[in-house]
């Protein structure tokens, strides 16, 4: 043999393990099929379904009306099936669509129990007073958000503004003459601050034996027009305790009560003044 010549050593072939002796193999089967088991619990196994929805806190709302979007909510798709599980319940989502649909509600918490549970907790808005707008009226609860279309009243607004409905919550109207925009139910259609000093208003003049049912928003003031004809005029962004404390000094010191009705105004919105006037020039 030349030296040239290299040595080769003979090439051996391995067999191949048939796989379904690899451990692997089987160890793949067995985490899919852990995994599939757990897929299948979790999502369609009956067990984890919600078979009941609990529905508290409703005063006027109908919980009838509620159950079906809720129940429309809870169904998903998930691989070409259809499943109620607990597990895929979106809290957020429903709490959304209820809150577009009722805009009657102000508080809403909705949550899961398992294994089959969907809690829902709704705390409806109070009518606070009523609102008006071009012969439209809504409730109104203290937050300035309407909820509510009235449709039939008595002794709350004008005779020449549409009758409304009659509620005992409902303590006097609010007519919104400086606004011209055209608002949807749950939308905020005044600023909390001058509710809040509209309340203080009409809470002072009953404290006086004033019935005022009647306010009317300018863009300069708040015309108050009382029971017996005669109108006081706010400035709602000025300091209304003092506008107050004016009101109650001219009524006391300077209007005689018999004297009251021929009024024709008092003006409460500049300094300390507060001028009035008769109806007539009366004096």
């Amino acid at each position: 043999m030349r030296r040239s010549q290299i040595y080769r050593k003979p090439h051996r072939f391995k067999r191949k393990k048939p796989i379904f002796r690899n451990r692997f193999f089987w160890l793949g089967i067995l985490t899919a099929a852990i995994v599939g088991a757990i897929f299948y619990l979790l999502f369609f196994s009956e067990f984890f379904q919600v078979k009941k929805i609990n529905i508290s806190g409703l005063e006027k709302i109908q919980k009838e009306s509620i159950q079906p979007m809720v129940e429309q909510r809870l169904e998903n798709g998930l691989l070409f099936f259809r499943t109620k599980s607990i597990f895929l319940v979106n809290p957020a989502a429903i709490q959304k669509q209820l809150f577009y649909n009722f805009p009657q509600i102000a508080e809403l918490k909705v949550n899961r129990q398992f294994p089959e549970t969907v809690n829902i907790f709704a705390k409806e808005r109070k009518e606070g007073a009523l609102w008006c707008q071009q012969e439209k009226c809504y409730s109104l609860d203290k937050e300035g958000i309407i909820f509510k279309e009235n449709q039939q009243a008595e002794n709350i607004i004008p005779e020449s503004q549409r009758r409304v409905e009659k509620s005992e919550a409902l303590r006097f109207s609010i007519n919104d003459e400086k606004n011209t925009k055209t608002f949807s139910l749950g939308e905020k259609v005044i600023e909390k601050n001058e509710l809040d000093n509209i309340f203080k208003i009409q809470t002072n003049l009953k404290n006086q034996k004033i019935e005022a049912n009647n306010f009317t928003l300018l863009s300069d003031r708040l015309t108050v027009k009382t029971a017996e004809g005669w109108e006081i005029y706010f400035n709602l962004s000025g300091d209304i305790d003092w506008q107050l404390t004016k009101l109650g000094a001219v009524l006391e010191e300077k209007i005689p009560f018999e004297k009251r009705k021929d009024l024709e105004y008092i003006e409460l919105r500049f300094g300390n003044l507060a001028p009035f006037k008769y109806r007539n020039n009366l004096q």
